[in-house]
């Protein structure tokens, strides 16, 4: 199941959310302000990142910036925790299912959430004149 973490005032977060039930592709969404993240989820997050804590962390947060924080001086323990009390220093929207995570709203990237079988259909489509995935695909 794919797991979008969003905050209310995010557009990101909502174009996010119109993609994935525009695809109907199910998801679990999980408000970052709502709902405190638990340490499993976010040693997830950053495993699954190619640049650890930079893929999901904006080190332009003003939380970090007044705070004059080092994220990159904390151990694991330390991050998780300064993470789960402060959450507005996620970039958003965070996309997670079981083998990836994407960061922010990209129109190309998203794809790789579509199911396997339904991406063969759609390139099978891409020439069909008849088919109601061709409205999809454009």
């Amino acid at each position: 199941m794919i797991t979008i973490y969003t905050s209310p005032s995010c557009s990101s977060c909502r174009k996010v959310k119109k993609w994935f039930e525009e695809q109907n592709i199910p998801y679990r969404e999980k408000n970052i302000f709502v709902a405190t993240l638990n340490p499993t989820e976010l040693k997830d997050m950053i495993s699954k990142s190619e640049n650890g804590t930079d893929d999901i962390i904006s080190k332009r947060s003003k939380i970090i910036k007044e705070g004059n924080v080092d994220i990159d001086d904390m151990t694991i323990s330390q991050l998780i925790e300064f993470i789960r009390e402060n959450p507005s220093i996620l970039k958003r929207p965070i996309m997670v299912d079981d083998k990836r995570i994407q960061v922010g709203y990209n129109s190309e990237e998203i794809r790789s959430f579509i199911p396997r079988a339904q991406r063969i259909a759609m390139m099978a489509c891409k020439n069909c004149l008849d088919c109601d995935l061709k409205n999809k695909i454009n």
